[in-house]
């Protein structure tokens, strides 16, 4: 019997560790990160593939890089011919540069911010007669 209530309890236990967990404000901040991030990463995607690529497809001929692939002459399992996408990794790449550059940016404006916050004020300097009373002070507590 004890040993039902002891599973028991630690049920609970887990439970409430699990709970201040996942309310702390780091692991909340970090499920906001994700989830915007998430959604930063298609529209950068949207971007490239929608936006930039195709000017550039223009300029190179009427590439569209997205189709851009090489076939093999070998059949895969499924009887549908191999083939390299080599333009889907082409448009990755860019997407990956373009996030890249904007933390590099998000993470330089933050380190300008911090940089400019004044530095903390020196404490000021006491008078003759603070030191006086400091150290009167200070003699009375090292008697007791």
């Amino acid at each position: 019997m004890n040993g039902i209530m002891a599973g028991q309890h630690n049920k609970q236990g887990f439970v409430q560790e699990f709970k201040e967990f996942a309310v702390r404000g780091s692991v909340m901040d970090l499920a906001v990160g994700v989830i915007i991030g998430g959604a930063f990463g298609k529209i950068v995607s949207s971007l490239v593939a929608d936006v930039i690529m195709p000017p550039i497809g223009i300029l190179l001929g009427g590439v569209n890089f997205a189709q851009l692939k090489h076939t093999f002459h070998r059949l895969g399992p499924n009887g549908d011919p191999l083939t390299w996408n080599y333009g889907v990794f082409i448009q990755n790449v860019v997407d990956f540069l373009i996030i890249a550059l904007v933390v590099f940016f998000m993470v330089k404006a933050v380190n300008r911010i911090k940089r400019k916050q004044p530095a903390p004020a020196k404490p000021a300097e006491l008078t003759a007669e603070a030191k006086l009373l400091s150290e009167i002070r200070d003699l009375l507590q090292g008697k007791r």
